[in-house]
C-alpha cells in the first residue's frame, strides 16, 4: 500500500461531499494531502473553495486568513494583492475612497511602484476588513487574483485551515475531481 495510494482514498472520499457537513477529520486529511501533493494541485482546490458560492466571498475568506496570518504571511499576502492590481489600479483604488487610515498609507506608498514591496511593519496596523475590502476590490479589477492567492496559499497550508471545514472540503472535493 503505497503512500499515492493513500492520497487517492483520502481524495475518494471528498469526490461527492456536502461542504455543509465536512468530515470531522476534513482538517488532518488538508493536513495529510498538503504534505504529499504538489502545490499545483493544492492552488486548485483552494481556487474552487474561493470560487465557491458555498462559501464566503472570495474578500471575506482573504479578510479572514489576513487575520490569522503571522506578520510575513500578511505582508506577502498584501504584497500579491497589490502586485496583481499594478499602479494604475492601485491610483483608482486611493482616488475611489481607500486612502484613508493604515491602508491609504500603504497604498499611497506603493503606487508609483513596479512591484508592490510590502513589509511586516507595512500591515501591523492593517484590520481584517480593510483587507477583506481591498481584496473584493481587486477581485473585481483583476478576477485572476484568486488564482495567485491561491497560489499563495498553497505554500501556507497550515493558515488555509482557518477557513474551516466546508472550504477544506470543497478544495479536496476539487482536487479529487481532477485525480480522476
Amino acid at each position: 500500500m503505497g503512500l499515492g495510494f493513500d492520497i487517492g482514498n483520502i481524495l475518494q472520499q471528498y469526490g461527492n461531499i456536502n461542504p455543509n457537513e465536512p468530515p470531522r477529520k476534513v482538517e488532518q486529511d488538508f493536513d495529510e494531502i498538503a504534505q504529499h501533493t504538489p502545490n499545483e494541485a493544492l492552488a486548485d482546490g483552494l481556487s474552487a473553495a474561493f470560487r465557491s458560492d458555498q462559501t464566503p466571498p472570495f474578500g471575506a475568506m482573504v479578510g479572514q486568513l489576513f487575520g490569522q496570518a503571522d506578520p510575513q504571511q500578511r505582508s506577502g499576502m498584501l504584497g500579491q494583492l497589490l502586485g496583481a492590481l499594478g499602479p494604475s489600479a492601485i491610483g483608482s483604488l486611493l482616488g475611489g475612497g481607500m486612502g484613508g487610515g493604515a491602508l491609504g498609507g500603504l497604498l499611497n506608498r506603493v503606487a508609483g511602484q513596479q512591484s508592490a514591496d510590502v513589509r511586516p511593519e507595512d500591515v501591523e496596523n492593517l484590520s481584517p476588513d480593510e483587507v477583506q475590502e481591498l481584496a473584493a476590490r481587486a477581485e473585481q479589477q483583476n478576477p485572476g487574483i484568486v488564482d495567485q492567492m491561491s497560489r499563495f496559499y498553497a505554500q501556507n497550508p497550515t493558515l488555509v485551515k482557518a477557513l474551516g471545514g466546508a472550504a477544506l472540503a470543497i478544495a479536496l472535493g476539487q482536487m479529487s475531481q481532477r485525480r480522476r
